[in-house]
């Protein structure tokens, strides 16, 4: 974090330093030399111009570019063009005949034209952006590429006028061979496509888990997965090239959703988890009023679409950033919900990161892969952690609820089956015994020196001598047998499995065995004494209550200073 506020502070020193810098007086610049496979940033080769009245044609710039007031172009400069056009112009020298491309590393541009003239001396024009649909581009993509003069061995000049409302124009243009540009695009499409992939996984798990589990909170972190990954598609134009290519109009819709759409429903969603009405409902009313304004300045930048608009989106969502810290920090202090550390883990590197993109807005920083890509790196670190501490968060407070309704069929203390649910297991196991004529077993366990303990120890080590012997017995069983507390300190085994006498002695003696052992839960030296008795079932007409009593009753035939601990019963 400490690295993400110092990059954070060096960009915008960085820009304090850029913009204080004196302009250089204006020079010839040399062509952009294309050759190898190295991309070719052309800040150093273009010079630009904004056209106030955005009415000049390419035939007038070019008869009068040697009197235009040209500004050589600085890396990452960001232009305000709004209501305006911005030309940029280089020249091109292409080396090698190759196919070679110009993209302008943005999206959401309104409009992009290229301007050359080919060796017969006519106007060559290619147009993208966001104005017409994507699969009218002269290079469809996610970015307006435009491809340049091929086996032309001059050096050719290129004109480039740029529209664009709203937010600054401060896309890098690069030069690229046709191959190195595919390798590219390729990379770009498997790492989105594993992060897109990763939102709509976790959105569907968060809606069944909302529905299965009938928890709101999940149910709104998937409206939040799927605001932030709408407007991701909108933002990378993924969503302009695969999803609505042939919409142009949705494109903009779609891009005005950031970030004011995706903030609102990460502050409801934490609005859910944290719950500020516990501490004031005039906070919880503050909180819900934020994201109403959110969504009505939203709503107003769509309609208007304007530069304040735009502004005013930017700076409720930079407030409601700040409210869902305070929020979640609140929460984790609180202490009241242990799983909010968790919440605050997901969030904190997320809006840490976020602060790139939003001084990107405010002209505050350049461009940068931070500015780009800061949304894409928290939300991937993001979504996976906050569905954890929800799945937590759910499983913590639906445990309380399986233990109430378990308490129907299990032991409050020892958390076995009680003698009622041991009844039914065993009539169905005779049953099937009968039936099947393949015996299992029962047995009957004591803990014999349970009135030693109360008295040397007292009623807490009784207790605790009671949940140990539980869990020495469960882990005697195997996934088809059961054990249950049928009695004060009398427990029982069923063993369905087809079982024979030396086996079920086996098992009765490791039963012993088990209760010999030391545990760190009972007091020092202390041990548990069980007597142990086996019966190979059915055993006569005998019912489920006359079976499990006999088996019992067998234990009241052990001497108190018995030294053999296992009986059978009958064999």
């Amino acid at each position: 974090m400490r690295a993400l506020i110092a990059a954070f502070i060096w960009c915008l020193a960085g820009a304090a330093l850029a913009a204080s810098a004196p302009e250089p007086a204006p020079a010839p610049l040399p062509p952009a030399v294309a050759h190898g496979s190295d991309p070719v940033p052309l800040y150093p080769f273009a010079r630009s111009w904004i056209d106030q009245q955005a009415g000049r044609r390419i035939d007038s710039v070019e008869a009068d570019a040697a009197t235009l007031p040209w500004v050589r172009r600085r890396a990452e400069q960001a232009d305000r063009v709004e209501g305006r056009a911005l030309w940029i112009q280089f020249d091109v020298a292409t080396g090698e005949p190759d196919q070679w491309f110009v993209e302008v590393g943005a999206a959401g541009v309104d409009r992009v034209q290229l301007f050359y003239r080919n060796p017969a001396g006519a106007w060559v024009v290619q147009e993208a952006g966001d104005a017409q649909p994507i699969f009218s581009w002269p290079v469809p993509g996610r970015y307006p590429t435009f491809a340049l003069a091929q086996n032309d061995p001059r050096t050719v000049r290129y004109w480039m006028r740029i529209e664009n409302t709203r937010l600054d124009f401060a896309a890098p243009l690069t030069i690229y061979r046709e191959r190195t540009l595919l390798a590219k695009r390729d990379r770009e499409q498997f790492l989105l496509g594993a992060y897109f992939g990763l939102a709509t996984l976790l959105a569907l798990a968060s809606v069944v888990s909302g529905i299965v589990f009938r928890d709101r909170a999940f149910l709104a972190f998937a409206a939040y997965i799927t605001l932030v990954g709408c407007s991701q598609l909108a933002r990378a134009g993924l969503g302009a090239e695969h999803v609505w290519p042939d919409w142009p109009y949705w494109n903009d819709l779609a891009a005005l959703a950031w970030p004011g759409l995706p903030v609102a429903a990460a502050l409801w969603f934490v609005r859910m988890v944290t719950e500020p009405a516990r501490l004031s409902r005039g906070l919880d009313a503050g909180v819900f009023g934020l994201v109403a304004a959110v969504l009505l300045a939203v709503a107003a930048d769509a309609i208007l679409q304007s530069r304040n608009t735009m502004v005013l989106v930017l700076a409720l969502s930079g407030l409601s950033l700040a409210a869902l810290v305070a929020m979640v920090v609140w929460g984790w202090v609180d202490g009241r919900d242990p799983d909010l550390r968790w919440i605050a883990y997901g969030f904190l590197p997320l809006v840490m990161l976020a602060l790139f993109p939003l001084a990107r807005a405010f002209n505050l920083i350049p461009v940068s892969l931070l500015t780009r890509y800061a949304v894409f790196f928290g939300t991937a670190l993001q979504m996976p952690i906050l569905y954890y501490a929800l799945q937590r968060r759910s499983f913590r407070r639906r445990e309380g609820q399986l233990r109430a309704a378990a308490l129907s069929h299990t032991d409050a203390l020892t958390g076995l089956p009680h003698r009622r649910t041991l009844l039914e297991r065993l009539e169905t196991a005779l049953a099937r015994a009968r039936n099947n004529r393949q015996p299992f077993a029962l047995m009957g366990v004591r803990i014999a020196n349970m009135g030693a303990i109360a008295e040397e120890f007292g009623h807490d080590a009784v207790e605790k001598a009671l949940v140990v012997a539980a869990s020495h017995l469960r882990r005697c069983i195997t996934d088809i047998d059961m054990a249950a507390r049928v009695g004060e300190n009398e427990f029982a085994l069923l063993l369905e499995g087809p079982i024979d006498g030396p086996r079920a002695v086996s098992r009765a003696q490791q039963v012993v065995a088990s209760g010999l052992r030391q545990t760190e839960a009972l007091p020092a030296a202390l041990t548990l004494k069980f007597h142990v008795t086996v019966a190979l079932l059915p055993h006569g007409d005998l019912d489920g209550v006359a079976t499990l009593q006999w088996v019992l009753d067998g234990l009241d035939q052990f001497p108190a200073d018995a030294r053999k601990l296992i009986k059978p019963m009958n064999f």
